[in-house]
């Protein structure tokens, strides 16, 4: 995927047990509600943080969080 294409993060909830690594890896993100599931901001990743945000997506324990591309108005 390329770089310049804005990402956004996804979580299947279906597969999310809320162990709540993504928000340690990915703090500027994702924050926990009271149940210890996440909660993504919604906005778009900035390359800066591509890397961490692929770590995050890569080393949760279920895979439940994928970076998609962001549809630009």
């Amino acid at each position: 995927m390329d770089q310049k294409t804005p990402q956004k993060i996804d979580i299947d909830w279906t597969a999310c047990q809320g162990h709540g690594l993504c928000a340690e890896l990915l703090p500027d993100h994702i924050t926990l509600d009271e149940w210890g599931y996440p909660l993504v901001d919604g906005a778009p990743i900035p390359p800066r943080t591509l890397k961490r945000a692929r770590r995050a997506a890569s080393d949760c324990p279920v895979l439940a969080l994928k970076l998609t591309p962001r549809a630009t108005p």
